[in-house]
């Protein structure tokens, strides 16, 4: 029987109310727990994130190399368009542009605290031959 059950990131904020509300409805989740300083949620895929309080939290600067004691999430997404809509539609923001020629595989977003996201674009997956 394995002894860790489960893995969570925690994400420090002045307000983890919002934060996991946040994170709750861009991942389609639940919330699982939530007491005066930690609130958990768990995305529809199972991913969970809690949000602890930190009156003297600052927003992350990505990226700036004097801020690299960060975390960094990345999100798989089958739609970057429809994805970027529901992460601004939220409060997140884009902090990542890139030149305009061509498709692109991922952008970056900080959500409404400041901290640092991806949405990747699933590979596609080909049928299999023969």
């Amino acid at each position: 029987m394995a002894l860790v059950k489960a893995g969570v990131v925690v994400l420090d904020c002045a307000e983890p109310e919002k934060l996991a509300e946040f994170y709750r409805e861009l991942l389609d989740g639940e919330r699982l727990s939530a007491s005066a300083n930690l609130v958990e949620v768990r995305g529809a895929d199972g991913v969970r994130l809690a949000f602890r309080r930190d009156v003297n939290a600052t927003p992350p600067s990505w990226p700036r190399p004097e801020n690299s004691l960060q975390a960094h999430l990345d999100f798989l997404v089958e739609d970057l368009d429809e994805a970027e809509r529901r992460v601004v539609g939220l409060g997140g923001r884009p902090i990542e542009t890139r030149d305009a020629a061509g498709p692109y595989e991922e952008r970056g977003y900080a959500d409404p605290a400041g901290h640092s996201f991806t949405l990747r674009l699933l590979p596609p997956t080909a049928p299999k031959q023969g």
